[in-house]
This record gives structure tokens, C-alpha cells and sequence, in this order.
């Protein structure tokens, strides 16, 4: 008989496992641009194990990089960018976009390969990111109270963080994600259209979304 759990996790992060399996496969071919100049024996080891992740479950993966809660949280993002752009296509665009940089960042940071000071940048980047979430909560849970322009400058910071972290490790194309991550879900067609009050639906994958925000807080994972 399937474990419970199992089975929740199956269902709950079924998009994101998808993707995770796809991340490498995908990218094989570009992984050699994502190298510098001078690849180390910590750059190639870093770059295999990327190649890795390809070759085992997604589901193993998926327990590794997101956890369970955070798989939901992508899952229903995916829902309100399908729902905004009325594209499959693009809201499966952007959560693959969004994976391939937590892995690539789960690699660099499980591997300790940022420096001092980017550590620095990543605890500042966590008390903003922390803040930004805070916001969204209070945004759904008290009336008249959403402020897409606050959204929208807090996802500036976080994205120059973000940067700013990777600056050293990862090229251009990564760059390029990373910026059309924050640039769609910080724009203010997009977060009005997610936060309408009049919009059942949306109201509707928003409190699932705050319902597991709130428990990523209360466990000091957001």
C-alpha cells in the first residue's frame, strides 16, 4: 500500500516534479557555458552533479531542493500564471524557470561554495524575501490593504540580491532567468490581477498559498 505521505507529496508537487526531471535533460548542452573560463575540479564537480540530478528520480529530487509545502506553493503559483497569461505553455515556461534556478542555487550552496560575503548577501536577501512574504500575507488576510507598488520594489531588492549572490558562479544565461522570473511576477498587471478582491477563483489558490506560507514561516524556512 502507498505511504500517505507519498502519496500527498505525489499529488501536491506534481508539476514541479515533472520539471525537476527536465531541468538536465534540457540543458546538457548549455551546462558548458555555465562554466568559467578556467573550469576547476570543484567547478566540473559541481557541473556533474548537476548532470546528476537527471539520472534520478524526480521525486528523489524533489525531497532535496523543495520541500513538500514549497512544491505546493509553486504548483498553485503555476495556477495563477496560467490563469493571468491563459497560457499553458508560458505558465509552464516560468515554474521551469524558477526550479532550474533553486537547483542550480541548492547545488552552489550545498556544496559551500559561496564566499563570506555572499553569505552575507544571502541572510540579507532571506530578511527581505521574509519581508515580501509577510506583506503578501497581510495583503490577502486584511482588506484594503494590497500595495503592488511596495510588491513591486521589494521584488527589485530581491532580485539585485539575487544577483548579486550569483554573480561569481553562474553566466549570463542564468542572469537572464533570474531576471525574467522577478520581472513577471512583479509586474503590475500581474499582481492586480492576482490580488482582485472581486476574482473568487484567484482568492481561492491565494489562501491555499498563504495557508502554506504561513506554515514555511512558522518553520523558519521562509
Amino acid at each position: 500500500m502507498t505511504d500517505k505521505k507519498d502519496s500527498i507529496i505525489e499529488g501536491s508537487t506534481k508539476l514541479v516534479e515533472k520539471y525537476l526531471k527536465e531541468v538536465d535533460d534540457e540543458e546538457d548542452s548549455a551546462d558548458e557555458d555555465d562554466l568559467p573560463t578556467s573550469a576547476s575540479a570543484q567547478s566540473l564537480g559541481v557541473r556533474a552533479q548537476k548532470k546528476l540530478l537527471s539520472k534520478i528520480s524526480s521525486k528523489s529530487v524533489a525531497k532535496v531542493f523543495i520541500d513538500e509545502t514549497s512544491g505546493r506553493v509553486l504548483d498553485n503559483l503555476h495556477k495563477l500564471i496560467r490563469g493571468y497569461s491563459g497560457s499553458k505553455k508560458e505558465a509552464d515556461k516560468l515554474l521551469k524557470a524558477i526550479i532550474k534556478t533553486i537547483v542550480k542555487l541548492g547545488i552552489l550552496y550545498k556544496n559551500n561554495l559561496f564566499t563570506d560575503f555572499e553569505s552575507k548577501l544571502i541572510d540579507d536577501f532571506r530578511n527581505r524575501f521574509h519581508s515580501l512574504s509577510k506583506a503578501i500575507v497581510t495583503f490577502y488576510e486584511v482588506d484594503f490593504t494590497f500595495d503592488r507598488l511596495f510588491l513591486t520594489r521589494m521584488c527589485k531588492e530581491c532580485q539585485e540580491l539575487t544577483h548579486k549572490i550569483v554573480s561569481t558562479h553562474l553566466t549570463q544565461k542564468s542572469h537572464t532567468r533570474i531576471d525574467y522570473i522577478y520581472n513577471y511576477v512583479s509586474n503590475l498587471q500581474f499582481l492586480d490581477y492576482v490580488f482582485n478582491p472581486n476574482a473568487t477563483s484567484n482568492r481561492a489558490i491565494i489562501k491555499d498559498i498563504v495557508e502554506d506560507m504561513h506554515s514555511l514561516m512558522d518553520a523558519g524556512l521562509l
